[in-house]
C-alpha cells in the first residue's frame, strides 16, 4: 500500500526569496520520512531553488498555480505562498485535506491545519480567518528545521560564549536589494582577524562583488547555496542573519546572533525574539540601521557573558523537531479522512 500523495503550492522569487521553499521542502522531507510522496508547485523561481538544495524532488514550474493543482492527482496540499487565500485553497484542495504555512494571520485561509511558528503568535490572531474546525500549529515548537541542526544541537551548545572566531552572514538566498554587501562591508570594518563565512544563493546581487572581495580579503569565504548550513551554524561564534526562517535553525543551535529586520512580516518574530532575550535585532529599515548594527555588533564581540546568554534563551525557543510534528499531523489528518 502506498503512502499519501501531497502536493506542495509554493511561491519563489526575486522579491519573495527562497524561505517558503526552504521550509515546505523540510516539512516534505519529513512527510516522505513517514511513507508520503510529494510534489512541487510553483512559479519558475521555484525550480532554482529546488536544484540547488534537492534536484530529486519533483516539481512543476507553472504560472497558473490553479490550474497545474487541478490537472494533479493529490491525498492533501500544502499552501506556503501569501498571496493565496480561502478561494484559492478551496479550489485547489477541492475537498481534500488543507495545510497552509503562514506567518501573517492576515487574510481568510481555507485551511485544516495552519502552521505559523511566530514565538507570539497566539489562537486569537486566526479568530474569524479559519474554520472553526481548523487546529492550529503555532509557535517554534512546529518550525520546520532541517533535522541535521537537531543532531549538531547538543556539541554546539556546549562551547557556547566562547572568544568570537567565526561570525555566520546569512541573510537570505535571494539576497534582497544587495543586502549581504552592505553588512558584509559593516563588519569587514570592525572585526579584526575574525573569519566571515558569508552564505549566498547562486543568483544574488551582492555574489560577484563579495566575490572580488573574498580574493583579496582571505577573512571572507563565501558559501553558494550551501548544503552544509547546520555544519556552518553550529561551527560559529557569532550569527548575522535575517528575521525569517532561519532564525529557528540558529536558535536550535544556541547561535548568539545579531537579528536584521528585512521585511515588514519579520517584525513581529523579531520583538518576539527580542522580548525573550534571544538574540539582538536591528531594523534595515530605520535611518540608523548602520549605527545601531555596529552598537550591536560591538557588545556582542566584547561581551562573553551576553553570548552564553542569548545562546541560553535562544536554544528555549526552538528544539528543531518541529517538521515531525507537523508531518505526524498532516497524516494523521488524512488518515482521518480516509477511515
Amino acid at each position: 500500500m502506498t503512502g499519501p500523495r501531497i502536493l506542495f503550492v509554493v511561491d519563489a522569487g526575486p522579491n519573495v526569496g527562497g524561505g517558503h521553499v526552504m521550509r515546505s521542502l523540510t516539512l516534505s522531507q519529513a512527510l516522505t520520512a513517514q511513507g508520503a510522496s510529494c510534489v512541487f508547485v510553483g512559479p519558475p523561481a521555484l525550480a532554482g531553488v529546488l536544484d540547488a538544495f534537492a534536484p530529486d524532488t519533483p516539481r512543476i514550474a507553472a504560472e497558473d498555480l490553479a490550474a497545474a493543482a487541478v490537472r494533479e492527482a493529490f491525498d492533501a496540499i500544502v499552501f506556503d505562498h501569501y498571496g493565496l487565500s480561502e478561494p484559492d485553497h478551496r479550489a485547489m484542495a477541492q475537498g481534500r485535506p488543507v495545510l497552509v504555512i503562514d506567518d501573517l494571520a492576515d487574510r481568510p485561509l481555507g485551511a485544516d491545519l495552519v502552521l505559523d511558528s511566530g514565538p507570539a503568535r497566539r489562537p486569537a490572531d486566526y479568530m474569524g480567518l479559519t474554520p472553526d474546525t481548523a487546529r492550529l500549529l503555532l509557535g517554534p515548537t512546529y518550525a520546520p528545521v532541517r533535522p541535521e541542526f537537531a543532531v549538531l544541537r547538543e556539541p554546539a551548545l556546549a562551547w557556547r560564549g566562547e572568544p568570537v572566531q567565526r561570525i555566520l552572514v546569512s541573510l537570505g538566498l535571494t539576497d534582497v536589494g544587495g543586502v549581504t554587501a552592505r553588512v558584509v562591508d559593516l563588519l569587514r570594518q570592525r572585526v579584526q582577524d575574525v573569519g566571515l563565512d558569508v552564505v549566498l544563493g547562486g543568483q544574488a546581487p551582492s555574489l560577484p562583488g563579495l566575490t572580488k572581495i573574498a580574493r583579496r580579503d582571505p577573512r571572507v569565504l563565501l558559501h553558494v547555496d550551501t548544503p552544509h548550513m547546520a555544519r556552518l551554524t553550529a561551527e560559529a561564534d557569532l550569527g548575522v542573519g535575517a528575521a525569517g526562517s532561519t532564525t529557528w535553525e540558529r536558535c536550535v543551535l544556541g547561535l548568539p546572533s545579531l537579528m536584521v529586520v528585512l521585511a515588514d512580516n519579520q517584525r513581529g518574530a523579531a520583538r518576539a525574539i527580542a522580548d525573550l532575550e534571544a538574540a539582538l535585532v536591528v531594523d534595515l529599515a530605520t535611518p540608523d540601521f548602520e549605527v545601531a548594527f555596529d552598537r550591536a555588533l560591538i557588545r556582542l564581540l566584547r561581551d562573553a557573558e551576553l553570548r552564553r546568554r542569548l545562546a541560553a534563551a535562544s536554544a528555549e525557543v526552538c528544539d528543531g523537531l518541529g517538521a515531525g510534528r507537523t508531518a505526524e499531523a498532516l497524516l494523521n489528518l488524512i488518515g482521518a479522512r480516509d477511515a
